[in-house]
């Protein structure tokens, strides 16, 4: 039914979506799609009415393709939504809450720096190097949107720190960017695990403080290409 609201994936038509049961259902004609990116009026249009969200799912994550909903609906949250957002008290919101976000992210950085110093644990001989490269894997990881595992809260931050390094060290020190891998169900992964072992044991002749060659380490060279 078009009152319905759904969460539904594109169809094999323009206008056209596929429910969670794989029944294809044509987009009513007095309807229109909210293209996604605004998720104040998304919200709004959401509580007027029937509507449905399209969402497709590409390997692990999913991506908003909009919402369809009756165009009557999508003018009501428009303009109700332009006219909050005229309103002293709106822009005072955005700025107190841009602030609070700042903060959080601020701390954040901070906090995945030292996980991050604590998973190394380089020999006091390397901690100008540890601290570098702590730098360099939060500068990579951390900044909102970059989609990274330190974004996520699904796992401690002592496992993003570490799952961080690695991703960063494989792309880094290995020929990992460069290599072509069988289209082979698993051979990716197994390349990825084949690769970590090698950044672990790279990473274990620093905490164990043994001499490194800097001209001829890949770490050591990867960091100074950084700084």
């Amino acid at each position: 039914m078009a009152h319905e609201k759904l969460e539904v994936s594109p169809g094999p038509t323009e206008r056209s979506v596929k429910t969670i049961d794989g029944e294809v259902k044509q987009v009513p004609a007095n309807w229109d799609l909210l293209p996604p990116g605004d998720a104040g009026l998304t919200r709004r249009l959401k509580s007027l009415g029937p509507s449905w969200t399209v969402k497709e799912k590409k390997g692990r994550r999913s991506f908003s393709k909009g919402v369809w909903a009756p165009a009557e609906l999508i003018a009501s949250a428009r303009s109700s939504v332009a006219a909050d957002r005229d309103k002293p008290e709106y822009a005072k919101r955005k700025v107190a809450d841009a602030n609070r976000r700042e903060k959080k992210q601020a701390a954040y950085v901070e906090d995945f720096h030292g996980a991050v110093c604590t998973f190394l644990r380089f020999d006091s001989v390397y901690a100008d190097l540890a601290f570098k490269l702590a730098t360099a894997v939060t500068n990579h990881a951390t900044p909102v949107g970059s989609g990274t595992v330190a974004r996520t809260e699904r796992i401690p931050i002592e496992r993003r720190a570490e799952s961080a390094v690695i991703a960063w060290m494989r792309h880094q020190t290995t020929a990992y960017d460069h290599m072509t891998i069988a289209r082979v169900k698993g051979k990716r992964r197994e390349v990825r695990r084949m690769l970590a072992e090698e950044s672990r044991k790279l990473l274990d002749k620093y905490r164990r403080g043994l001499k490194v060659d800097p001209a001829t380490c890949p770490l050591s060279k990867a960091i100074s290409a950084e700084t």
